[in-house]
Order: C-alpha cells, then structure tokens, then sequence
C-alpha cells in the first residue's frame, strides 16, 4: 500500500537508528559528489521527491537475511562498501528496496561526508583523498543552462573558509541541530554585509523547513514475507533503470542461494584484494562475477537467468576457493608482466588467464619458476597482441568469445597455454591477432596518453623487471617542446615547431624508464643524461641500441632527423613481430 507522510529529518533519524536498513541484494553506493548536489538543489527548488520501495520485515524473519547500513563517510579507496550489520532487538525492520541511493545521498550530505582521490596523487598516499563535507552556498546563483539555482559543493574545510562576493558557504549538516531561532541567531552572526544577509537567511530557513517541516517522504509498502517475492518487484523496480546493471541483479540472486558464504561479502572482498596488487587496479564485481561463471564452467559466460540457477549458484559456491586462488594469481601475473589500472585498457582479458590457471591448478611458483618462463612468455605475447588491437578484441562480442577460448583451454591446455589454437578460435570469429600494415602504421605513432602505449613499448623492448614501478618516459624531455624553447634552441620555422610539440608525444620519441631513474632524469637532454647513466662509450653505444637508437643528437635542433630515424626502426621491429601469426 502507498503512505505518505514523514520529513527528511525523521528519514535519517530512523537510518540512524537502524529502522531502515539494507537487504543483500542491493547494490554498492554509486552517484557521485555532483549527483548528490543536484539532488539538494532539487529538493530546496521545491522539485518533486520520488517515492520510495519498502519491505517490513518481522522480527521472527529477521535472522534469516544479511542486512547492511547505509554509507555515511564514503572513501574512495578505504570506504567503498556499506557495513553488515547484526539486528538486534524486537522490532520489525524497513528493507529499502527502491530508494538506497537518494537515501544515501542525504545520508552523506546531512550527516557524512564524501572523499575522493586528488587528481596527480596516488592511490596510496596519505593525502590523496582530503575529506569533503557539502556546503550551500547562500548566494543564489542561477544557472539557465543546468537548471540549478542553488550552488551545493563538496569542499574541505579549508575551501570552504574562502568567501568572497559571490560565496558564503554554509555547513549543509549545521541545519540538522536547527531550530528557528537557531536560524536566525546564524544569519545575525555571519561575516557578511548586512544588505545580503535578508536573502542568505530566506534560503537557510528555506532550507530548514524543507528538512525539519515538509512532509516530502512518500513510499510504498511491502509486507509479504516471501523472498521470491521480494526479490521478483526489486527486480521490476530496478532492471529498467540505466545506473543498475543486469548484473547487480543476478548477483542478488547468488546472494539468496549461496548457504555456506555470503556472497556479496566474499565478491566484494576478492574484488578489493585483487584491485590493490601490484600498483593498482580498476577491476569491477561484474569482471568477478562473470570469472565465477567462465572458471566454474556454467554457461555461455552471459549475465542471463539461466545460468543463475539454484544449481549453478551451488557449483559456484563449491568452487569459490579455488576460483579466488586462481583470479589473485592471473592479476599478480599482469603486475609481473608492468600491468595496472592506467595501461590495462582491456580487463576482460584477464578471463582466459584466470581461467587457463584454474585449469591447470596452478600456485604461485607459475609466477618465478624457470620451466614456466617458456609459458609466462607466451601467455604475455598473446595479451599484448590482444590490447593492441584496436579493433577491441575484448568488446563486442565478448561471452561468445569467452566461452570459445574456454573450450580451447579445456581442450588443449594441460601442459601449455595454448596459442595456436586460441588464435585461430579468435581468427575464426573476426579477433585476428595478426597486425596488417596500416595497423602498424597507426602503432608506431601512439601518444604518449594512449593506454596502449606501454603495452607496446614492453613488447618492443623486453627483459624489464616489472617488480620495479615503470614510467613512459620522453627521450627529448617534453618540457623543452614548447614554440618559446624551441625557438631558443634554434628552431624558428613556426610549423615545424607545431609539428614537433605533437611528434614529442608519440613513440618515436618514447621509452621505458624505471621510476628512479625518470626521476633523476627530469629535463635533461638525452646525450648528457645516457653520458652520465652509462659513462663508458662502448657500453651507452650497446644500450642506445638496444633502445633502437643508431644516434643521439646534441642538440635539440637535430630532433627531427632522430625521430624519423628511430620511427623506421621501431616500424621494422613491431613488422617482424607482430605482422606473422603467432606461434607456440
């Protein structure tokens, strides 16, 4: 039945309080800071609400479901996943079955707050991710072009302490303890000229009534007991929706079947352990999920019903250890082979790999042992062809292909991972691995933000160890390719200098640099750092070649000619390799 009534403020006193909580088949928080400005300024532009989806459960039935709290501080990195939590009491409980994510926005916005990675900092340092609390900015400005009018940011403390003639913020979470007086009291002491203070304190009673007064929560109630049930009308409330995948669907059903292990809990888990290997990852719940599929042998590999079955949950269940054992191993190789979340470009590829290992059984001794390095080799040449085929070997396509290359791997992958043969499943369904002409062309002039780049150097230029972090670095340093040092250097031809900025950033004028050293290196030009790295001539001849460099200019003038130089020769290394089929 559908029943209205209840403020904002009674909304998060019952989250707090644990009266609504979460069931297991709900998916992770997703919108993001913006999504939950937009929906302040809804709310305080008087838009419509939405109804919400609640489930009463009794009390009796309680113990028999996973239930888990709303998120009040999201951390990217550290705070991702909702809490479990253990009901207790002797009260029924509201399960949000439609709602989660406005609610939570509130949630965040009243009473938490929001952290996400600065941009140039990495993942693990302590001062990437600065907490940022919502503010309201009591100046109204209205923008024609969104539709906002009500300016509502994310900000550190410190960003919000700078006010000027078009800001002043406010502490969104202050107007919870609010009452009318305090309102007032608030507009009489902000540091702002008195002629403003009449329109700043309209919007902060504007806002207070909205949370404190207006009735704007309306729902609809479920109260059947029966989970099939449940589960049937949260899918019709959700598979419409473009935010919610098909899969978060069917993982809610793996949550409902599994009877030893919490399903969710041990995906989300995997998926944390897998993502902080090496130097990071990207890797999503619906790669792990469909990894369950293609390594229990279930299926096409398809997010479909079909292979959901109570049956198949089971045999996904029973084979999760060694499904877990197997997935950690695949992405500990890549980051062997100098893989992470920046240059990966294609995370379905994992899947034959994962499934190749799992096949075989194999530990982490596949990892150093010598008598896999014949193996680990192979299995590295056939990814990389598969990344840089810009074509997307890993996208249309994809289940059809997945369980294609299972049946390989079945079939003909007991003692080596086999090459011959996948390459002809992929040739046979239009994924050829073999590069024409015009492909290399286009390679041998990637761009130095191109994720495929590094794929590319590690195949031109192997034997790195990659348990060392490694950078695609600029031979003639980037800095010096702008029109006021070029023209410094000699070069005066404006559309020659034009040319140069753009040919800087490809491949020719590309390599390889271990962290250590690209720092040392900075801005110095390529003949004095190599003299100062490899002082004995013979020795820096040996390494510039191997670098496919046959001579080094002085100046920067001579860029140029170097650059053509080294085109050819890269051009003649990825023909040799990459224009053949690949062989065992």
């Amino acid at each position: 039945m559908y029943q209205t009534g209840g403020t904002i403020e009674t909304l998060l006193n019952k989250v707090e309080q644990h009266e609504y909580i979460l069931p297991a088949i709900q998916r992770e928080f997703v919108w993001r800071p913006d999504q939950i400005c937009q929906l302040f300024d809804s709310l305080l532009q008087g838009y419509p609400f939405g109804t919400f989806l609640f489930w009463k459960i009794k009390t009796e039935n309680l113990r028999q479901y996973q239930f888990y709290d709303f998120m009040r501080n999201y951390h990217q990195r550290d705070q991702v996943h909702c809490k479990k939590l253990d009901i207790i009491g002797e009260n029924d409980r509201i399960a949000v079955l439609d709602g989660q994510q406005r609610m939570t926005a509130l949630n965040i916005g009243l009473r938490g707050s929001y952290s996400w990675k600065t941009q140039g900092k990495w993942w693990s340092s302590a001062d990437a991710f600065i907490e940022r609390r919502l503010y309201l900015n009591l100046f109204e400005c209205t923008d024609p072009e969104s539709g906002t009018r009500y300016e509502f940011e994310f900000l550190s403390e410190d960003e919000a302490s700078h006010n000027d003639e078009q800001h002043h913020w406010f502490l969104v979470s202050r107007i919870l303890g609010m009452n009318a007086y305090d309102v007032m009291m608030a507009v009489m002491e902000m540091n702002m000229p008195d002629d403003r203070k009449p329109a700043a304190g309209k919007v902060i009673s504007r806002f207070h009534d909205i949370i404190h007064n207006k009735p704007l929560i309306s729902y609809y109630l479920e109260e059947g007991q029966e989970l099939s049930k449940v589960l049937n009308i949260f899918i019709r409330m959700n598979s419409g929706g473009t935010t919610l995948s098909y899969s978060d669907l069917l993982l809610s059903i793996a949550v409902t079947q599994w009877s030893t292990l919490d399903a969710r809990d041990e995906i989300h888990k995997l998926v944390d352990e897998m993502n902080q290997i090496g130097n990071g990852f990207a890797f999503s719940k619906d790669l792990v999920l469909k990894a369950g599929l293609m390594l229990s042998d279930i299926g096409s590999v398809g997010f479909k019903v079909e292979n959901f079955s109570k049956e198949n949950m089971c045999k996904l269940e029973d084979n999760w250890e060694r499904i877990r054992k197997a997935l950690l191993l695949a992405v500990n190789l890549l980051s062997s082979f100098g893989f992470n979340s920046y240059n990966l470009g294609a995370d379905s590829a994992l899947l034959p790999i994962a499934y190749y290992l799992y096949h075989r059984d194999l530990d982490n001794s596949y990892l150093s042992r010598s008598e896999y390095a014949a193996d680990r080799q192979g299995l590295r040449g056939w990814l990389i062809r598969s990344i840089l085929k810009q074509s997307g070997i890993w996208g249309s396509g994809l289940d059809t292909l997945l369980t294609s290359l299972r049946s390989k791997i079945k079939e003909h992958g007991q003692q080596e991972f086999p090459l011959i043969e996948m390459s002809i499943a992929m040739t046979e369904r239009g994924k050829s691995l073999r590069f024409e002409e015009e492909e290399l062309q286009s390679l041998v002039e990637l761009d130095y933000g191109n994720r495929r780049t590094f794929a590319l150097l590690s195949l031109l230029f192997p034997g790195h160890d990659f348990s060392h972090h490694f950078h695609v670095d600029h031979i003639f340093p980037k800095a010096r390719f702008t029109k006021k040092q070029l023209k410094k250097a000699g070069v005066t031809d404006d559309t020659q200098a034009e040319e140069w900025i753009v040919m800087a950033n490809r491949l020719p004028n590309l390599q390889l640099l271990e962290g250590s050293q690209n720092n040392e290196k900075r801005e110095k030009l390529p003949h004095e750092w190599y003299e100062m790295m490899w002082p004995e001539p013979t020795a820096r001849a040996n390494h510039l070649h191997l670098q496919a460099i046959d001579s080094l200019p002085e100046t920067l003038v001579d860029f140029g000619g170097f650059y053509h130089q080294r085109r050819e020769i890269l051009l003649a290394r990825l023909r040799h390799i990459l224009s053949e089929p690949i062989t065992a």
